[in-house]
C-alpha cells in the first residue's frame, strides 16, 4: 500500500469547556474585551465577546510559553519516532 503524506485527519471540532473564574479575573476579562473592541463604557455583549476572546488568550499563552513548547516538541518527536520504526509499517 502507498504511504500517504497525510495519515489521519485531525479532529478539529471545537470542545466546549465550562469554567469558573474568580470575580476579579472576570472583571478584568470584561475590561479586556472592552479595550480590545474599543467600546469602553459603552453597552456591549461582553459575555459573548469574552467567550470568543478566551480561546485566543489561552492559545497565545501556550504559544509563548517556552517550557511548554519544549515539552510539546519533545513529545511530538517521541511519538513520531515510535510510530515510524521497523515493524510498525502496515
Amino acid at each position: 500500500m502507498t504511504k500517504l503524506r497525510i495519515s489521519a485527519i485531525p479532529d478539529s471540532r471545537p470542545v466546549k469547556l465550562t469554567i469558573e473564574l474568580p470575580a476579579e479575573i472576570h472583571r478584568d476579562l470584561l475590561l479586556y474585551v472592552e479595550l480590545v473592541s474599543g467600546t469602553v463604557g459603552e453597552p456591549t455583549d461582553a459575555v459573548t465577546d469574552a467567550a470568543r476572546l478566551v480561546p485566543l488568550m489561552v492559545g497565545r499563552f501556550m504559544e509563548t510559553d517556552r517550557a511548554f513548547q519544549k515539552q510539546r516538541h519533545s513529545r511530538v518527536a517521541r511519538t513520531k519516532s515510535a510510530g515510524s520504526g521497523p515493524g510498525n509499517a502496515p
